[in-house]
């Protein structure tokens, strides 16, 4: 079954790996809203913790589009470090076809569960964290909090549920209905759902900011929402 752009999936098998990375960038473009607005302000958020000799990473880097763009924005700071860790190998070759030319950018083929982190000053997690499973997730968001300075960043996005069982039916409803505006058909929606089954296990708002808390993250902020979508800024 096809969940759009050429992409095909079964029942509860989605995977990165393949020929997904071919055509990801155009089909996350259309399944997830303010997903070029979303860049830019992890843009504009890295301008306030990243000197000239920082070290960031990118966590689940894909395709590396995001991290081209945080590697040029700091274009006035060309010793600034700028890694992109992603455990499928189709992506990081990918990533490296996209960041070509950039000296300061570094792809690393790695599980972000084990990879070691030096010390850095931003880690962007963009739409990651809801694939890591459950029993796993705490432990990459200690790891985070561990591996930055002080004063350090931690930009996180992530698709999230509702509060409740009423909110989240309107939730999914809004979020069907912009898919459809975006032109998927109502099969390529529901192959997709299917194929995400076990895979792709958002948290709620209190879920996340439950685990920066226990991770040791005090000071945390919503910087962006939009129905089921959220971005967190998290600074230790």
């Amino acid at each position: 079954m096809t969940v759009g752009h050429n992409i095909v999936a079964d029942n509860a098998p989605w995977t990165f790996s393949g020929d997904v990375g071919k055509t990801f960038v155009q089909h996350i473009r259309q399944s997830v809203p303010l997903y070029e607005e979303g860049h830019e302000l992890v843009c504009q958020l890295s301008d306030y913790f990243v000197s000239n000799n920082s070290t960031c990473y990118e966590l689940g880097t894909s395709t590396g589009e995001l991290l081209r763009k945080l590697a040029e924005n700091s274009k006035s700071k060309p010793d600034s470090r700028w890694i992109g860790i992603d455990n499928e190998r189709p992506m990081i070759q990918e990533a490296r076809r996209h960041c070509k030319g950039l000296k300061n950018v570094e792809l690393v083929h790695d599980d972000l569960r084990t990879v070691p982190l030096e010390k850095a000053d931003l880690i962007v997690s963009y739409y990651t964290m809801q694939f890591v499973a459950p029993r796993d997730r705490q432990e990459v968001f200690n790891r985070v909090y561990e591996s930055l300075n002080w004063g350090g960043a931690f930009i996180m996005f992530e698709k999230v549920r509702a509060p409740d069982a009423r909110f989240q039916d309107i939730s999914v409803s809004l979020y069907n209905d912009f898919k459809l505006r975006q032109g998927f058909s109502p099969e390529e929606i529901l192959s997709k759902t299917r194929s995400l089954k076990g895979v792709l296990e958002p948290f709620s708002t209190e879920g996340n900011i439950g685990l920066l808390k226990r991770a040791g993250f005090a000071d945390i902020n919503t910087v962006s929402k939009y129905i089921c979508f959220e971005g967190f800024l998290a600074i230790k």
